[in-house]
């Protein structure tokens, strides 16, 4: 077979995950020619992560709520309410920002327990569900903000971690542009290809199938050169943000916990079949709690982001966030029948979402043009997962 037959093969049979990163290099590659390069500035690319981390946050927990086939509406305005929370604690409390954090991080994973309850305790669908929870959430932010207004935070400390970078090394003049986002994506590209390799060989010794050799060395070179160019791209301007490192640490453990635990294989196996994982010995009641907890935590995150990026706490903070988080989930490859989906893929989805608003904000396109255009990727993602499934994809 050559390598075509073989690369059309991989193609086809893998389509559901290439899918994703074929559209986000054809939409950033239109966007460039329109743009006149405007688009992959490296300070324009350094803005467009920043916009995109809280919802990528998102994203992640709730690819995890719609593989175990539940949904959740009520993250968007608890993510403004938590973000309010955490400014009220900075500005009136005058809380310190390493109690302020940890305390909005606890207050989402209960608040995302209260969520559970209601499903797998009531059985209460969770539309209906976190639909009471948006209102609630809606609620409590206004009143939060009610005697107030807008909530401006003044800690430095706090806002950097939406608007700062990492610092660079001292005196390491040596190499052109951010020092230390060079070495970062060049330790991420070695963690890379030797995390690849190992679990080809792992599956190897175990007869499943693997990628033929030069479709996977093709594959490792792809993967190496687009982290590289990523990093070269913003090591010009700032290096690497905070808001990236923090999506990037989450990505990282959400995808271990997924891939590499019985707690994932448990959620997959729930999200596949709840009455056979029941019967296997999976509670579903217990996934279904950490699930909508992680959600609940995630929205924190998210919230604590937004307010830091916009060194404020608004009353409409949070509006729209849960229908963009499920968008990007959905045109990052989750399945609407459940069990299947990826974190990894949500990050990509999210990058789809942020990069078609990014780009029309630069070419001035009409804010009404642009939520058409977000509708019309997110039915053709939805389009593509039907057709994929039923065709075995």
């Amino acid at each position: 077979m050559t390598f075509f037959q073989d690369l059309q093969r991989v193609l086809r049979q893998n389509v559901r995950e290439y899918g994703m990163f074929i559209a986000l290099f054809v939409i950033m590659a239109i966007f460039t020619v329109l743009t006149n390069g405007l688009f992959l500035s490296a300070r324009n690319i350094s803005n467009l992560i920043n916009q995109t981390g809280y919802i990528a946050v998102l994203a992640v927990g709730m690819t995890l709520v719609i593989v175990i086939r539940h949904i959740d509406l009520s993250v968007g305005f608890l993510a403004g309410f938590l973000g309010a929370i955490a400014a009220i604690a900075l500005v009136q409390w005058s809380f310190p920002v390493v109690a302020v954090i940890p305390m909005v991080l606890v207050l989402g994973i209960f608040t995302g327990l209260i969520t559970a309850f209601l499903v797998a305790y009531f059985g209460i669908p969770a539309f209906v569900a976190t639909l009471a929870g948006w209102l609630i959430y809606r609620g409590l932010l206004l009143q939060a903000t009610m005697s107030t207004g807008t909530i401006i935070i003044p800690n430095a400390a706090f806002n950097a971690i939406g608007n700062g970078y990492i610092p660079d090394i001292p005196g390491f003049d040596m190499i052109p542009g951010h020092a230390l986002t060079l070495i970062l994506g060049i330790i991420a590209i070695v963690i890379y290809i030797v995390s690849e390799i190992n679990a080809r060989r792992k599956k190897q010794t175990y007869d499943f199938e693997v990628l033929p050799r030069d479709i996977f060395i093709l594959k490792l070179a792809f993967i190496a050169v687009v982290i590289g160019l990523v990093t070269w791209v913003l090591s010009g301007y700032n290096g690497l943000s905070w808001t990236a490192i923090i999506v990037l640490l989450v990505v990282g453990i959400y995808s271990f916990i997924t891939t590499r635990t019985v707690l994932g294989r448990h959620i997959y196996a729930v999200g596949g079949n709840p009455e056979a994982a029941e019967l296997s010995g999976i509670s579903v009641k217990r996934i279904t709690y950490v699930v909508f907890g992680s959600m609940g935590l995630l929205s924190a995150l998210s919230g604590i982001l937004f307010t830091s990026r916009l060194q404020s706490a608004t009353t409409t903070a949070g509006t729209l966030f849960e229908l963009d988080a499920i968008a990007a989930a959905y045109v990052g490859g989750v399945s609407a029948a459940g069990g299947v989906g990826s974190v990894f893929g949500s990050l990509i989805g999210a990058l789809v979402m942020g990069s078609l608003t990014n780009g029309m904000n630069l070419m001035g396109v009409d804010i009404s043009v642009q939520y058409v255009a977000r509708g019309l990727v997110l039915v053709a993602a939805v389009i593509f997962d039907a057709t994929t499934r039923r065709r075995g994809g």
